[in-house]
């Protein structure tokens, strides 16, 4: 006997409901790819990675100016971006954590800023 509700040509086809059969199927994407999903790790290593590739771009100890500055302090600004949407609302030993990678990001962040900045300021890099 069929369940109260349920239709013979439902019972028979096993016909999916109209909201299942218009899920939309990902592929098996791990969450840290993916961008819709909160990754502390994908942030951090974004500004690690992007603070690394500055520091090749600039050359440094011997800095030099260079456009390609730009992409990684973007990609520095993206990462940590993706660190703040990782805080919740209630503190917890995890809240103190992402708080203490934001401040590492941050920190990040301002030393990217300085390669970019550094020598195109003239008067602070000229020898005397």
């Amino acid at each position: 006997m069929a369940a109260a509700g349920t239709g013979i040509v439902e019972l028979v086809l096993k016909v999916t409901p109209r909201f299942e059969s218009q899920r939309v199927h990902h592929s098996h994407v791990p969450d840290i790819l993916n961008p819709r999903h909160r990754s502390l790790i994908r942030g951090n290593v974004l500004v690690w990675g992007s603070l690394v590739v500055a520091v090749l771009i600039s050359g440094f100890p011997h800095t030099r100016a260079s456009a390609l500055q730009i992409f990684p302090t973007l990609m520095a600004f993206a990462g940590t971006a993706d660190t703040v949407r990782c805080i919740r609302k209630r503190w917890s030993f995890y809240h103190a954590g992402v708080l203490l990678c934001i401040y590492m990001d941050l920190m990040a962040v301002s030393v990217i800023l300085f390669l970019l900045i550094y020598p195109y300021v003239y008067f602070l890099a000229s020898s005397s």
